[in-house]
């Protein structure tokens, strides 16, 4: 595995808490005060949030629901940001929102959620994140999950092509599954993406990178790098990552 990120030149996100710096949250607010005082040359940014909510990730949904309610209500004061929910659960079920400028009524739809058992369906995923970018420029697909049960070469296959497309994808793995941890760090490698694990005890470390990402959306690399000189040490390595 050390070989295979070595080769596509990523850096996969661990946690030392010695390594950790606490950023203020005073520190962020401005800054992201600062970027929603930024010109905006393309109109409004477009992300793509996508979610497993099958049966395997119940015990810690309420949890990352918080955090993932977070990261819409941060967006709100970035100003340009239009996000679109989706999710995957049960036999075949997909599901995506309309784009919404409102965190609020994101955060709506997130709680009438439940998880329920099924496959995954990334490639679908993949797939409606290709043909939203047909009509509309996406800046780029945040997504959860905690499994991986498809072909990798065909997810490989449309994670190249959304990289072709510049629309990289933030894969957020929950828990340690070394199946998914694979493919999650191919298919961010492959869009020009970033990855990171999270479970309970790194959970406000995913809420700074999912802020870090709706910066990186709505104000670009600059607006990013930026962010992560006052951030955690892992908002910097998914500045790296996102560099490299």
């Amino acid at each position: 595995m050390k070989d295979q990120i070595k080769q596509g030149n990523k850096q996969s996100i661990t946690r030392k808490d010695s390594d950790l710096p606490v950023s203020s949250k005073k520190d962020v607010q401005q800054f992201l005060s600062k970027v929603a005082t930024m010109p905006r040359t393309g109109g409004e940014a477009r992300l793509i949030f996508a979610l497993d909510a099958t049966a395997s990730r119940e015990a810690t949904w309420d949890v990352a629901s918080q955090l993932q309610t977070e990261m819409f209500v941060s967006t709100q004061s970035l100003g340009g940001l239009n996000v679109q929910l989706c999710y995957f659960r049960g036999f075949g079920e997909f599901f995506n929102s309309d784009w919404q400028s409102n965190g609020d009524e994101i955060v709506q739809i997130m709680s009438r959620i439940s998880c329920q058992a099924g496959a995954t369906q990334i490639e679908r995923v993949l797939r409606h994140a290709i043909a939203e970018n047909e009509h509309q420029k996406i800046k780029c697909v945040v997504y959860i999950g905690d499994a991986m049960e498809e072909n990798l070469d065909i997810l490989a296959q449309l994670a190249g092509k959304l990289g072709l497309l510049n629309v990289p994808l933030f894969m957020f793995q929950e828990h340690g599954d070394p199946l998914a941890r694979k493919a999650f760090l191919e298919l961010s490698r492959l869009s020009g993406g970033a990855y990171s694990q999270f479970d309970r005890a790194s959970a406000d470390h995913l809420k700074d990178l999912l802020k870090a990402v709706a910066v990186y959306a709505a104000g670009g690399l600059k607006a990013l790098q930026d962010f992560s000189k006052s951030s955690s040490q892992e908002v910097k390595l998914l500045e790296q990552q996102l560099k490299s």
